[in-house]
């Protein structure tokens, strides 16, 4: 009788259903449980306004171009794209996004006290091995009606996206979620990410060092310490999400999946003399040794 009412309940009704603080049960389980998919109960519609969404989406494809330009660059351009959007509204629907402008900064911030920000462990080392180094970051995701953030884990020797997730907020849940789907494939000997309060926040490291993992972070505000997945993001805007256009967030889950199937299991990376992530990840026909070095 209760898995009839379920069944028959709206969307609406079965999101409220769902115990994110359950210990029992993870979100993935409960949607699992009660009929949804889990990226339904993450999306709900944008409040933001039409302008507002059509300037992020701008900022977007500028940023994906050019992540050099900072606020004033994003106002230049935009209102040569015929958008009138001054340096004040640019800098906060970059906050908005989570993004901001990568260039060498002569003083960094100081940390929350809260939140320690570890070293930067790879600079001119050496990766020769698959679970060497993994990484993770956060990026904006467009769709027609509203926007969506994604994350995900790669393998920095085979690229493999081990694993990956979307939400409708930048809290570190999901990426706590997505750390501990990852982990369920291997162990890495390092795992990078940048300083944002999602990675320094202590469950999150808390979860790398129970197992004995290396933490590294990126130098704030440069791209090349986390080169890999910056080049993922690219990947999946041009080859897939500025051609679908996805319109709402249940679209845009079927759509990574399919394209993520793709990038680990078909696209060829010259980096890897030709070969699929997959192949290299698990360690099935890899032509020739690949080696990649971290420089500064």
């Amino acid at each position: 009788m209760v898995k009839k009412k379920v069944t028959s309940a709206s969307l609406e009704e079965k999101r409220r259903l769902i115990l994110p603080e359950d210990p029992d049960f993870s979100i993935e389980k409960q949607c699992g449980l009660i009929g949804i998919p889990r990226s339904s109960y993450y999306y709900t519609q944008c409040s933001e306004s039409d302008f507002h969404l059509a300037v992020m989406h701008a900022i977007d494809r500028l940023y994906t171009d050019h992540p050099h330009y900072g606020k004033r660059n994003m106002s230049v351009n935009l209102k040569q794209m015929g958008l009138d959007v001054g340096v004040d509204l640019a800098r906060t629907l970059m906050r908005k996004m989570g993004i901001e402008a990568i260039y060498q900064k002569p003083n960094l911030s100081k940390p929350n006290l809260s939140h320690k920000v570890y070293p930067y462990l790879l600079r001119e080392v050496k990766i020769e091995k698959v679970n060497q180094v993994w990484s993770t970051d956060i990026t904006y995701i467009r769709m027609r009606n509203g926007f969506m953030y994604l994350t995900a884990v790669i393998d920095w020797y085979s690229r493999y996206v081990i694993a990956w997730k979307l939400s409708n907020s930048l809290d570190g849940l999901f990426c706590r979620e997505v750390l501990l789907e990852a982990l369920k494939s291997g162990c890495p000997d390092i795992f990078n990410t940048d300083q944002g309060a999602q990675y320094t926040c202590f469950k999150f490291v808390k979860i790398l060092m129970d197992r004995g993992i290396r933490v590294s972070m990126d130098g704030k505000g440069r791209a090349i310490d986390n080169v890999f997945i910056e080049r993922l993001w690219r990947s999946v805007k041009y080859e897939d999400i500025y051609l679908k256009d996805y319109c709402d967030g249940l679209e845009l889950f079927n759509g990574m999946s399919k394209y993520f199937a793709f990038y680990n299991n078909q696209r060829c990376h010259s980096s890897l003399n030709y070969n699929i992530p997959a192949n290299v990840f698990y360690g099935k026909n890899v032509r020739l040794p690949i080696t990649t070095r971290v420089h500064k």
